[in-house]
């Protein structure tokens, strides 16, 4: 659920999570497996977090609903047999303390989220700037609203501004995104339009690349003033199944649509900008980790952008 902060507050709270993170390149020889839970680097063994069982069980080809069925001996037994077979001689080991929360190949160049906050300070977002957030340890998403920009249409106010979200373990590339703010209930949106940019983390052009595109996302604003207008003006007949078919088009999983039933009678309402917010306040929902809010917000953007082609 996302908090409201100071950029400078989040930076320090992205500075204790990361007090034991350190990062190895590991030999693939000297890798072998007890489970899927323990990994061993030499005779040293380490636990091995969620997301760093599906990266090397899909760095393998091995299906993790298989793995997480069999018994640890069986587990380590088709990880000690496909690891033989990696063509890379070091896999890239991001750890918390003793534990490994990521594996990569060496080409892979994650970006760490520090890198990020200091990058937007240079470009004009300081210490004292408002942002709303989320933060766990495998996701983190910062909306920046402008409040100079705010609008109204009809009887909604609105506060344009970015959206930046990243993964240090590989959930999701680096992305940075128009965001609107419904300032009524602080509902946030990620608007997916041309000029929204997502990178893979294998290029050291990624931070740089940002003041052009935060230039370029200004520019999405009379876009996303006459979608609003739009989905304002689109009538929905049957609100429960329009949701019902945006949840199956992308993909929610089953906490995700739990969120959206928590947010219908909250949002009710028989327009399309009704269907949009009840995707943004389900982003607020207090069971969902950052990743899934951040995806809320996104999914309340997409369906914003194709209001026009909607055909009730």
């Amino acid at each position: 659920m996302s908090q409201t902060a100071t950029l400078s507050e989040v930076m320090t709270r992205v500075e204790n999570m990361s007090r034991n993170h350190r990062d190895m390149n590991i030999k693939t020889g000297d890798i072998s497996f007890d489970s899927l839970d323990m990994v061993k680097i030499g005779s040293e063994p380490h636990p091995l977090k969620p997301i760093a069982q599906q990266s090397i069980a899909n760095r393998l080809g091995i299906p993790i609903q298989y793995l997480r069925k069999c018994p640890e001996d069986i587990q380590a037994l088709n990880l000690n047999h496909w690891i033989k077979y990696e063509k890379n001689e070091e896999l890239f080991f991001r750890f918390d303390s003793n534990r490994v929360r990521a594996i990569f190949t060496p080409r892979y160049i994650p970006t760490d989220n520090m890198e990020v906050l200091q990058k937007l300070d240079t470009l004009g977002y300081h210490g004292e700037t408002r942002v709303q957030y989320d933060l766990d340890d495998e996701f983190m998403s910062l909306s920046i609203p402008d409040g100079r920009q705010t609008f109204n249409i009809y009887r909604e106010r609105i506060t344009p501004g970015i959206s930046v979200s990243n993964s240090e373990v590989g959930l999701a590339s680096l992305s940075i995104a128009a965001f609107l703010l419904r300032l009524i209930c602080t509902n946030g949106m990620i608007s997916k339009t041309e000029v929204s940019e997502s990178y893979r983390h294998v290029s050291g052009k990624i931070l740089s690349s940002l003041p052009g595109v935060l230039n370029n996302i200004a520019g999405e604003l009379g876009i996303q003033k006459e979608q609003i207008k739009l989905s304002l003006e689109s009538r929905v007949e049957n609100p429960e199944s329009t949701l019902n078919n945006f949840n199956s088009q992308f993909m929610l999983n089953k906490t995700e649509k739990e969120a959206v039933n928590w947010a219908i009678p909250l949002e009710y309402g028989f327009t399309m900008f009704n269907i949009v917010n009840v995707y943004t306040k389900a982003a607020q929902y207090k069971a969902l980790p950052a990743e899934s809010s951040f995806r809320l917000e996104k999914v309340g953007g997409s369906i914003l952008g194709m209001v026009k082609h909607t055909v009730n």
